[in-house]
């Protein structure tokens, strides 16, 4: 991992042994944004039916409770939703990350403070549940093709700009 402390920005390279799995048949990659600590991700997390152990720490790690900093073990079928969503949208851009994972903590603390849309029993504690944008998508055709998945909860936060996804019961609010 290269810090470039200047800019904020935390680029994650992956190791030589991933360096060929982008030209692997099946190989599924996705990117990120994240909106609070400025890190952006590209990598492959899947070839075929295998997770990649390496980008999945990696991905935990990007998607990590930005208050706190704890890091949370994020659930593959998330991404595996994202990928889906990214193909449904015909969109390549990163997925803008506004909040990952969550520790009980910081889930409490968001619950008190107010303003709604935090739920007492939150998927992010989880690691299943991410609140995201796509630039270049508007946030209703992202809810919309998250919703045609029916893969998950879908929620729809117009006024804060953001489209929550999460791998439990399928809903939507």
């Amino acid at each position: 991992m290269a810090n470039m402390a200047a800019t904020g920005i935390v680029l994650c390279h992956a190791p030589a042994a991933f360096a060929a799995l982008p030209k692997q048949a099946g190989a599924r990659s996705l990117a990120f944004e994240h909106m609070h600590t400025r890190e952006k991700l590209r990598i492959v997390y899947a070839v075929g039916d295998k997770y990649v152990p390496e980008a999945l720490k990696k991905l935990s790690h990007i998607l990590r409770d930005h208050h706190s900093g704890q890091v949370g073990r994020m659930d593959p079928k998330l991404f595996d939703l994202l990928y889906r969503l990214k193909q449904t949208l015909g969109n390549d851009a990163p997925f803008q990350v506004i909040s990952g994972y969550r520790c009980p903590a910081t889930n409490t603390k968001l619950r008190k403070k107010g303003g709604g849309g935090v739920a007492k029993k939150s998927l992010h504690m989880e690691g299943k549940a991410l609140d995201i944008r796509v630039a270049g998508t508007s946030l209703t055709d992202l809810r919309d093709a998250a919703k045609a998945s029916r893969r998950g909860g879908v929620g729809f936060y117009p006024k804060d700009e953001f489209v929550h996804v999460d791998t439990g019961t399928v809903r939507s609010w």
